[in-house]
């Protein structure tokens, strides 16, 4: 099995996450949240996650079934995800859901949930105890320190070079509901002696900035115990502040993006923020993550893209390839991919299959990620000199899915340059010409009929034109291609012809899974 370790060397760039390096990116999905609560669950749903092209599972670490009995421990889950995922060789990232699970204590064991004057609740302003075991309770932190801490020993005893767990994430989706921080008794004494009203001010804003440094301050006492059981890399999720909504109508004080300092300040042993993406706004979330986006722009490098949950669907696939191609993200997960319909899986067993040949070539030039859908379908990049326009595969006139009044399903691709005039394309969906910067300056826009050339009379006649200057790109051949494992670049067909235009254009249409190897020459 080839072994996942961590600091990142992937694509391009280095990047230290921890002491150790990562020779492969996370190509991930996440289990449905009991899809690993007994042996026969996880004997019969790993072999299948083999089976769709991942090459690492999230997977649950349960609370409740780790310590049922307080001060008794329980690995058998633990240990038949490691024996099963060594035997269909996969990585597995494990899922702490111990005192918070998107924002409640659910999985918290029943000793603990029923013990409330021993383990006390987070209170809403007007005095409601909540489902959310309070983070001010020492009590709650020793407790739960001490079950995370009986994990990593035991993790560290069944793997201890880390050839299947190979990263940790601690609690899951972290956040106040209902009000913006807690109000328990606890909870209102730290708050004064932080002296936050003077420091932030009263109002709900200030409010989830105080509980962003409680939360991550409990959380570093579970990294600093992580770090001396068990190194390995660590991070915490978040649940987006998304739809307008304002703090504590969404998971309050979590690893927002606009809370990165709070938490970097009260959590500096975490490696990673992560974000849970589910709404609209992919590409939007994806760079308040990634900072900076690219190394090249300078800069320190506070926080690297890994996307632990996305929505699985149909447009899960592209949607990858965007994140590695654009971010040179750690990686990707869709989630419940378990549950998901093969319609939806398959995008991901395309994209992973085109993402593992891409990887393996060596490259130290720029890559970019595009994402389209049917308002967002264009995208020009210059690269020195060659301007690429790239859209989405319905904005070519011929196709009539793109006008006959459903949806766009999203195109997306990882474009890498290899050197000069030299692409790979590696995507679904996409179309991308090539031209010079005065040819692009110069070019007319031309409507275009159902055969890909300009509609028969009208004002185009009538347009007084000028002499062009400069020079041209065409396209001197456009490949279909594999990539071996060892980056050896393998010929499967010619594009020529119709399929480019008359070498207009490179593409690959929807529902289309393809490497292209793109030469360019100037005339």
């Amino acid at each position: 099995m080839k072994k996942l370790v961590f600091c990142l060397m992937v694509m391009m760039g280095v990047l230290t996450v921890s002491a150790q390096k990562l020779n492969d990116p996370i190509l991930g999905g996440e289990l449905s949240n009991s899809a690993a609560t007994s042996v026969e669950d996880i004997d019969e749903v790993l072999p299948r996650m083999r089976a769709l092209g991942l090459n690492t599972v999230l997977v649950p670490a349960y609370w409740e079934f780790v310590e049922a009995v307080e001060g008794k421990f329980d690995f058998t889950l633990i240990d038949r995800t490691i024996d099963m995922a060594r035997r269909e060789q996969l990585h597995v990232v494990l899922l702490w859901f111990g005192a918070w699970k998107n924002s409640m204590s659910c999985y918290a064991p029943g000793w603990f949930k029923q013990d409330t004057k021993r383990f006390p609740r987070a209170m809403t302003a007007e005095g409601k105890q909540m489902e959310i075991a309070s983070c001010f309770s020492d009590n709650v932190l020793q407790a739960d320190l001490k079950a995370f801490s009986a994990l990593m020993r035991h993790i560290r005893e069944k793997d201890p070079q880390r050839e299947v767990v190979v990263m940790m994430q601690i609690e899951n989706e972290i956040g106040m509901l209902e009000s913006a921080r807690d109000h328990s008794p606890l909870a209102e004494k730290a708050y004064k002696k932080e002296k936050w009203a003077e420091r932030y001010g009263t109002d709900e804003y200030a409010d989830e900035k105080f509980m962003a440094l409680s939360y991550a301050r409990y959380v570093e006492h579970l990294a600093k115990a992580a770090r001396e059981l068990h190194n390995m890399p660590l991070y915490v999720n978040a649940a987006m502040n998304s739809r307008g909504r304002r703090p504590g109508e969404y998971p309050s004080a979590g690893p927002l993006a606009h809370l990165i300092d709070f938490w970097h300040e009260g959590a500096p042993s975490i490696d990673l923020l992560a974000p849970d993406i589910y709404d609209t706004g992919f590409k939007s979330w994806c760079a308040q993550y990634a900072m900076p986006l690219r190394p090249q722009e300078g800069g320190p490098i506070k926080n690297r893209l890994f996307i632990p949950e996305s929505r699985c669907c149909e447009n899960s696939g592209v949607r990858a390839l965007y994140a590695f191609g654009e971010h040179q993200a750690l990686g990707f997960s869709p989630f419940a991919i378990d549950q998901a319909s093969p319609k939806e899986t398959e995008s991901v067993t395309q994209a992973y299959n085109l993402l593992r040949q891409v990887f393996y070539v060596k490259r130290s030039q720029n890559t970019w990620g595009l994402l389209f859908d049917q308002e967002d379908r264009e995208r020009i990049i210059d690269d020195n000199g060659v301007v690429m326009t790239c859209r989405h595969y319905f904005t070519l006139p011929w196709d009539p899915r793109a006008t006959d009044g459903t949806t766009w399903p999203e195109g997306g691709a990882m474009l890498i340059r290899l050197g000069k005039y030299d692409y790979l394309l590696a995507g679904s969906g996409v179309v991308i010409d090539f031209k010079t910067p005065t040819e692009k300056q110069q070019e007319q826009q031309k409507t275009l009929g159902e055969d890909g050339f300009a509609e028969a009379g009208g004002e185009k006649f009538n347009v007084q034109r000028s002499m062009f200057n400069g020079k041209r790109l065409g396209l001197l051949s456009v490949d279909e291609v594999a990539i071996s494992n060892n980056g050896t670049v393998q010929y499967l067909r010619r594009h020529n012809g119709d399929q480019t235009h008359q070498g207009r254009h490179a593409r690959i249409g929807v529902g289309e899974w393809k490497i292209l190897h793109i030469h360019l020459y100037e005339y």
